[in-house]
């Protein structure tokens, strides 16, 4: 995405937003080490003196002059160089510069932070319309199949295989179903795989995981501005609390006693935009387009990255989890939980369906060009009552086909595609040439 960005001649200021520890930083830094002459890499956090380089206006000149004047060893080679303004929330007048940039055009600029549009209230003018963002996620399953050795010409067999209805060898079905249980565990940050990639097991991926955690609680103290911290900080501890329940349905009304809808009114909204939650949401009627049939009030939120719902769980929970791969009661709530990340990365919003008589259930719903598709998630290999209902023509034109994610291979009946969950992470690719 970085180098697509770089090469475009009317480029943007890009502004790269996400939770904590994604990988922000290292990647932006990479890239601009190995693609420009001169790197400039500001660090608001750490290196606040630098807050003050906007006090003297915003033109380009004037701030180049003051990132000179705090270190003149910095260069600054007009089109060779990228400027990268780092956790960009602690100086919120970085914002307003990005229109300057844009207009002068001598410098690529790229800003980042965590919880990035939490604080943009606070800002004087975000230079709309002169900046790009792009929101970025933890590894997905192919990038922790890199992690681990494997190469670009093994994810292209198994997405020919997925589309090519060809089932996957017992090996197959062995190595990559075993691969994303671990994937399961570990989530993508980059920290948590490093971890297990180096150890080879889970060793030590708990206490980082945990220290996320805490740092995401700390972020809520810091940055919940205009909200009520501790009701953040109770919705966010009652997450898994809810997907564990059998509907998986978020109800403010049972986060605490005499909890009312209206006192947590912008919570949820505010753990989404920190990067932190994904918010699924009920569909009113099963028809195009999905944005305009959703009940807003109706939600189950899922949390961005699996490895940190699973991190939430009780001590028993996670050695059983580690040493046995054994889900317990989660079971369901960890493999929505994953699908629908999954689904996120690939640029997907997320929508479940339930009527009112709870005759047809189904976890999510994406859909192509001209078709409304329904995907059930099963933990187990059960029936699926609600998949063959939705699939009848006649009662669902919209709906031209199904997809079950389950433990079994490749398949296709008539009505409905079936895939393992591992190539949930090439549902998009699959579904625009199906």
């Amino acid at each position: 995405m970085l180098k697509n960005w770089k090469q475009n001649p009317d480029k943007m200021p890009l502004i790269v937003k996400g939770a904590r520890q994604i990988g922000k930083t290292e990647s932006i830094t990479a890239f601009a080490k190995s693609n420009y002459k001169s790197a400039v890499i500001i660090n608001f956090a750490i290196q606040i003196e630098y807050r003050a380089i906007f006090n003297n206006g915003y033109t380009v000149d004037n701030i180049i002059k003051s990132i000179s004047l705090l270190n003149p060893d910095l260069k600054f080679p007009e089109k060779e160089t990228l400027i990268f303004f780092d956790e960009m929330q602690e100086c919120s007048a970085c914002a307003t510069s990005l229109k300057a940039f844009k207009i002068d055009g001598r410098y690529d600029v790229i800003c980042s932070g965590s919880l990035m549009g939490v604080n943009y209230s606070e800002i004087e003018s975000n230079s709309v319309g002169y900046k790009e963002e792009y929101e970025m996620h933890s590894m997905d399953f192919e990038e922790f199949l890199w992690a681990n050795g494997y190469h670009d010409s093994q994810i292209e067999d198994l997405y020919l295989k997925m589309k090519n209805l060809t089932p996957l060898s017992d090996i197959e079905m062995k190595v990559f179903g075993g691969l994303f249980y671990d994937y399961i565990i570990t989530g993508g940050m980059p920290a948590v795989v490093r971890e297990y990639v180096v150890n080879k097991n889970f060793s030590g991926t708990l206490k980082l995981q945990q220290n996320l955690l805490l740092d995401y609680q700390e972020d809520i103290t810091k940055y919940a501005i205009g909200l009520d911290k501790g009701r953040v900080r109770n919705a966010f501890n009652h997450i898994a609390v809810f997907l564990a329940k059998e509907n998986k349905k978020f109800q403010i009304t049972k986060i605490a006693r005499n909890a009312r809808s209206r006192d947590y009114i912008g919570v949820v909204d505010w753990l989404h935009d920190a990067g932190i939650i994904n918010v699924c949401y009920c569909l009113e009627t099963l028809s195009l387009p999905l944005k305009g049939n959703y009940n807003p009030s109706i939600y189950k939120i899922y949390f961005k990255d699996t490895g940190l719902l699973t991190a939430s769980l009780d001590k028993e929970a996670q050695y059983d989890l580690r040493a046995n791969r054994n889900f317990n009661t989660y079971k369901g709530a960890i493999f929505e939980n994953i699908v629908g990340d999954m689904l996120v990365k690939q640029g997907y919003d997320l929508y479940f369906y339930k009527n009112e008589k709870s005759t047809i259930e189904m976890d999510f719903f994406v859909r192509d060009a001209s078709s409304l598709i329904p995907i059930e998630v099963k933990a187990s290999d059960n029936s699926t009552k609600s998949l063959n209902k939705l699939t009848d023509p006649d009662k669902y034109p919209e709906i031209k086909f199904g997809i079950k994610l389950c433990n079994k291979n490749v398949g296709f009946n008539g009505k409905f595609y079936t895939f393992p969950y591992f190539l949930t992470f090439l549902m998009r690719r699959f579904l625009e040439v199906v």
